[in-house]
């Protein structure tokens, strides 16, 4: 789902996380920041949960919408329950055949564009590394699937998403806004305690 922390499964292509200078711990120390899934998402979702998360305040651990993603996962996806993380990115599963298809689950379409941004990403970093892959969306409770290609507009798209991250990352937190998810949100607290 969209906790990447707790996916601990690799394939191994080039674990990030071995080599210091690109560790998660150091990335804004350094001035460099590791792009996940996740981190798509999040800057689709809220700016300051992105700056939270990617500064390793997470808390999302004992949220239960991540638990209920979990638990979704486990229980409609089992032959297919197995994570694999490319370069420090974690990918809900894989099908080959003719082409690769990365699957992600989610467990409804509210964060519809936030899905698709991160699945797109996942499309984009894979094509940068010369895999041929397809995007697929689940949504086991609705019951539907979504296929996701990467075009050139969606590439040029991701680039200014991943500056736009980047920023957001090495800059100041950003204020909190008051949106209509910040109720089901794992940050709420952190954000709003004073209020």
């Amino acid at each position: 789902m969209n906790n990447e922390a707790g996916k601990d499964n690799d394939c191994g292509l080039n674990d990030l996380e071995d080599r210091p200078e690109t560790s998660i711990h150091a990335e804004v120390f350094l001035d460099s920041v590791r792009i996940t899934g996740v981190k798509v998402n999040y800057y689709h979702i809220c700016k300051t949960k992105l700056w939270l998360f990617s500064h390793n305040i997470t808390l999302e651990k004992g949220d239960d919408n991540v638990a209920l993603g979990k638990i979704l996962h486990e229980d409609r996806y089992k032959k297919n329950s197995k994570n694999i993380t490319i370069d420090g990115i974690s990918i809900d599963f894989v099908k080959t055949g003719k082409r690769i298809e990365i699957h992600e689950i989610k467990k409804s379409k509210k964060m519809d564009a936030a899905d698709r941004a991160q699945l797109l990403f996942y499309l984009y970093y894979l094509k940068k590394r010369d895999f041929d892959a397809v995007g697929v969306l689940n949504y086991p409770l609705l019951n539907k699937i979504e296929k996701v290609e990467l075009n050139p507009e969606d590439e040029d798209a991701t680039e200014r998403e991943i500056e736009e991250i980047k920023k957001i990352v090495l800059g100041s937190m950003p204020v909190p806004a008051h949106k209509k998810i910040c109720s089901r949100c794992a940050y709420q607290e952190f954000c709003f305690c004073g209020e």
